[in-house]
């Protein structure tokens, strides 16, 4: 397998460090060692090795969440999240991606979202179809919301109409590339979603991304990857505590005891922690998880759980149960995937709403 020498250095120094095997949230549900960064590395570094082929640990390698829990404990500075990225592409430059991850990738490049989905839920198509005409304001959805959580799209449109902002949303919105960047890492196919994406954002002046997972891209990928972009990008939590700080959207404070989930792309990629702070404060009594901001722990998402479900439910009750363990009612979260993923769950301890069910009441 061809791998950079920068990966082979991480891939070898990985393999028999432990130092983040108790932070991986997807060895954490599964109870697996081999669901972990080490033991990741170890294969990686057999096939590297000639010992067993490729093939044999692809299932392992899109075990692996991309969250950066491992990067962040690690006090030596590897990287799994890296390695693992490379030995994607490479397996699917090479024709030995997993056949369920092949439907994936062909559905973001038929449909521009992995789950294949090509109509909007009506709800959603009516909000909308009302904020169709040019704006210097874009929001931007994402896949998650527009193909799977409808209803939390719809109230993020609601959410900036009572705050009277003009906006844009798109009908046929372009995908930001987040999920080929994840599925396949940087190939050519990722590069040119994201060109086309840029290319539509920078027609606004502003660009307000709703989804993490997005954000994380557009604002830190496309750069990486040479993709120009002229708008100015932000994130919906950070908009949000715009509309907030200039008195545009107007909270009343019911002072409901509160948690904040942090998604990882915000703390961690993004190292944007407060702005989420500051919306749910004025709403809400904030407490916080004991993992919490840069050291949060991933609660799951949609795209993995088309192809491991239980793994992913298993995820999400873990980090419920990291509320509950605190004695937290009400868990509240700024990603749409991991919403969703915490919804999943089939429980009555802790209620879980996003920033929008929060704020519209």
């Amino acid at each position: 397998m061809i791998m950079s020498e920068k990966s082979k250095q991480h891939v070898d120094s990985c393999r028999f460090c432990w130092m983040c095997h108790h932070i991986c949230p997807i060895g954490n549900a599964t109870g697996h060692e081999r669901s972990t960064p080490r033991a990741r590395a170890l294969g990686i570094s057999m096939v590297n090795r000639g010992s067993i082929e490729l093939e044999e640990i692809m299932d392992n390698i899109y075990e692996c969440a991309g969250c950066g829990g491992c990067v962040r404990e690690c006090v030596t500075g590897w990287d799994p999240v890296m390695f693992t990225k490379e030995v994607r592409l490479q397996a699917a430059l090479e024709g030995k991606t997993p056949e369920y991850i092949n439907v994936l990738i062909d559905n973001c490049l038929e449909t521009g979202n992995a789950y294949g989905k090509t109509q909007l839920c009506s709800k959603l198509a009516e909000k909308i179809a009302a904020h169709a005409d040019k704006t210097d304001v874009l929001l931007y959805l994402g896949a998650d919301a527009r193909a799977k959580v409808c209803e939390q799209g719809a109230k993020a449109i609601e959410v900036l109409e009572s705050a009277g902002v003009k906006f844009t949303v798109l009908a046929d919105e372009p995908a930001t590339g987040a999920q080929l960047d994840f599925l396949i890492g940087a190939a050519n196919e990722t590069k040119e979603q994201m060109a086309a994406a840029a290319k539509v954002m920078n027609g606004y002046k502003t660009v307000v991304l709703y989804d993490p997972a997005d954000a994380k891209a557009v604002k830190q990928l496309y750069h990486e990857y040479g993709i120009e972009l002229e708008c100015r990008a932000v994130t919906y939590t950070a908009f949000l505590a715009e509309l907030l700080a200039n008195g545009s959207l107007k909270a009343k404070n019911t002072g409901k005891e509160v948690v904040y989930h942090d998604p990882y792309q915000l703390s961690r990629d993004l190292e944007e922690t407060e702005e989420a702070r500051e919306v749910i404060s004025a709403y809400a009594k904030l407490s916080e998880m004991l993992l919490n901001r840069a050291a949060t722990v991933w609660a799951g998402n949609l795209l993995m759980a088309e192809y491991m479900p239980e793994v992913m439910k298993a995820v999400a009750e873990r980090r419920i149960f990291n509320a509950k363990s605190i004695g937290a009612k009400v868990m509240v979260t700024a990603s749409v995937s991991e919403y969703a993923s915490l919804k999943s769950v089939e429980q009555n301890d802790v209620e879980i709403l996003s920033l929008e069910d929060l704020i519209l009441g």
